[in-house]
């Protein structure tokens, strides 16, 4: 295969100097099974995200894992896939894209490996911040080779398919999780959440190293240490608080680190400023001058921002405040996943003649879902079904799906061939931090509420728990006092980071003894008086998905028009 290594400007974006212009005669004509083996790396990275959540107690209980420990199998990941994005886009640029995928890839593969063979939780830390590091240099490639790959005509149908991808992974890992784990709690079924990746990652490697055409920016010559560390510096110290935080009960360095951030962040666009036209900065500035792509990236910051928080939210609702089984909370988002990568692959005839427009239509769609979603809870109650949630996550499936690929198209659309990686890089990043942004907000709110709707939860479960104690011939005496304790104890759990973790001196209300009348009302109590925290306090935090989402449409209409498609004669290929 050639090596590439100039592209040419999709179209707006105006000629690149030096930049060569093929005829679609000259096209690789295996790109589409090239794009087949970038999409499945995609589709693992992504999955990574989510689907370990599901492990986590039988981790936990596997590897006789700390709380610090857990936490870490899921931040270390995002710390080090968050940080290293802009940078292993940059790489790319300067080493070649392929060379970087295969990189990536090789290690991802490694580090599953070792995650699934892991013998201590201090292993499978490290292993997984190895994961991340591998991932971030490799996610961005994926966007670099689509841009240098693809000519203009053809990118709206490819990133169709990358939105469904995106769309795919990020809500089934659930799911895949749940299949996997199914009640294995204290065995080892968990391994096979990252071994899995082993064949899927070999076939795809395997596959790119043939398919994949090399490509690299022009006058690359070496990578921006000084901003490497600059932008790492300030990322961390952004996203490593927003990550731990909640769990950590917000002490003062987080707020401290976070203050510190966005110093270093201006001294990183300083720096780059300041370097001469000679050099190669880790980011081209002059990308934020393309309006398309400054405005994109926020609009995609505060569209991402909306999506881990939404199933952070509503996972726990359905786990710890409904009982459901982590299969059965998996199989409630097929009806979102499907509609999702339907409304991707169907946004790629509408998206070129409605533009930007297409961006309103998908999150008026998901404004309209996730009121739906809201009305259907509060409807229901905590008798709430996956059934019931089917029209509604259908509605806001079809608006993420329509979102996410013309986003990517029009994101991209004006960014130079030389310098596709960082502006990946870029990018991604920026839904990093919109989604670590997310999370941390919504769940700030999200366990006030669950504290202070606590009081109004027990109160509709006590009248029930005193008949149920008066039955049982416990003197009235006594049954308050128990009752006074279940309702300090339902507090501490309700105001507590994790309300699935014991609290201590409390008995555990997942294990009533089935045979003792008062540990059966107490737990039926407590499980009955979770939902209701929960489903109340759910009803009220979607309000800030609706917020995000609408967002979103209005700063949609901040993009530039659409200009008309040129003819496929006149169009230069990547």
């Amino acid at each position: 295969m050639t090596e590439t290594t100039e592209a040419v400007s999709p179209p707006g974006a105006g000629p690149q100097p030096g930049a060569p212009a093929p005829q679609p005669s000259e096209l690789d004509p295996r790109r589409w099974l090239a794009l087949a083996s970038v999409m499945t790396a995609l589709f693992m990275v992504l999955l990574d995200v989510s689907i370990v959540n599901v492990a986590i107690p039988a981790i936990r209980s596997n590897l006789a894992a700390n709380n610090a420990d857990i936490q870490f199998v899921v931040a270390g990941y995002g710390l080090a896939y968050a940080v290293l994005l802009i940078t292993g886009g940059r790489l790319g640029d300067i080493f070649g894209r392929k060379r970087l995928f295969l990189l990536g890839m090789s290690g991802f593969v490694i580090a599953s490996a070792l995650c699934g063979l892991a013998q201590s939780a201090i292993m499978l830390d490290l292993s997984r911040v190895l994961q991340g590091a591998m991932a971030a240099m490799m996610y961005p490639q994926v966007l670099s080779v689509i841009q240098v790959t693809f000519p203009p005509q053809e990118r709206a149908r490819v990133f169709g398919f990358v939105g469904a991808v995106i769309g795919i992974a990020t809500i089934t890992g659930p799911l895949a999780g749940g299949l996997i784990i199914r009640d294995d709690i204290t065995g080892g079924s968990w391994r096979w959440i990252f071994l899995v990746n082993l064949p899927i990652g070999i076939a795809a490697l395997i596959a790119a190293t043939r398919l994949l055409t090399e490509s690299r920016a022009p006058n690359a010559t070496r990578l921006d240490v000084g901003g490497v560390v600059l932008a790492t510096a300030g990322i961390l110290l952004l996203v490593y608080p927003l990550v731990e935080g909640q769990v950590a009960g917000w002490p003062a360095w987080t707020f401290i680190c976070m203050a510190i951030s966005p110093v270093m962040l201006a001294l990183f666009i300083l720096y780059e400023r300041s370097l001469p036209s000679t050099r190669f900065p880790l980011v081209q500035l002059s990308l934020f001058r393309i309006r398309s792509f400054s405005v994109g990236v926020a609009i995609s910051a505060v569209f991402i921002a909306g999506i881990p928080a939404f199933f952070f939210t509503f996972s726990l609702m359905l786990q710890v405040g409904l009982g459901f089984s982590a299969l059965n909370a998996g199989l409630t988002t097929i009806p979102w996943s499907l509609a999702s990568a339907f409304a991707s692959a169907m946004s790629t005839r509408v998206a070129p003649r409605l533009g930007k427009y297409t961006i309103a239509i998908g999150s008026i769609l998901l404004v309209v879902g996730i009121l739906a979603i809201i009305g259907t809870i509060h409807l229901q109650g905590t008798k709430l079904s996956g059934w019931d949630l089917i029209p509604a996550f259908l509605v806001s499936g079809l608006g993420l799906g329509t979102v996410i690929a013309p986003l990517l198209n029009i994101i991209l659309a004006g960014v130079p061939g030389r310098d596709a990686g960082s502006a990946s890089g870029v990018l991604t990043t920026f839904q990093q931090l919109g989604g670590a942004i997310g999370v941390a907000v919504v769940g700030v709110v999200f366990f006030g509420l669950l504290s202070s709707r606590a009081t109004d939860a027990i109160a509709t479960v006590t009248p029930q728990l005193h008949a149920q104690l008066a039955a049982a011939n416990v003197p009235p005496a006594q049954a308050n006092v128990a009752i006074a304790k279940f309702t300090t104890c339902f507090k501490e759990q309700a105001s507590s980071s994790d309300p699935t973790a014991p609290i201590p001196g409390c008995p555990s209300a997942s294990t009533p003894a089935a045979t003792d009348p008062v540990s059966v009302a107490f737990a039926n109590a407590a499980q009955a008086a979770l939902g209701r925290d929960f489903i109340t306090s759910v009803e009220r935090i979607l309000f800030f998905n609706v917020g995000f989402w609408a967002l979103t449409g209005v700063l949609s209409m901040l993009l530039p028009r659409a200009r008309p498609r040129p003819s496929p004669g006149a169009v230069h290929a990547a």
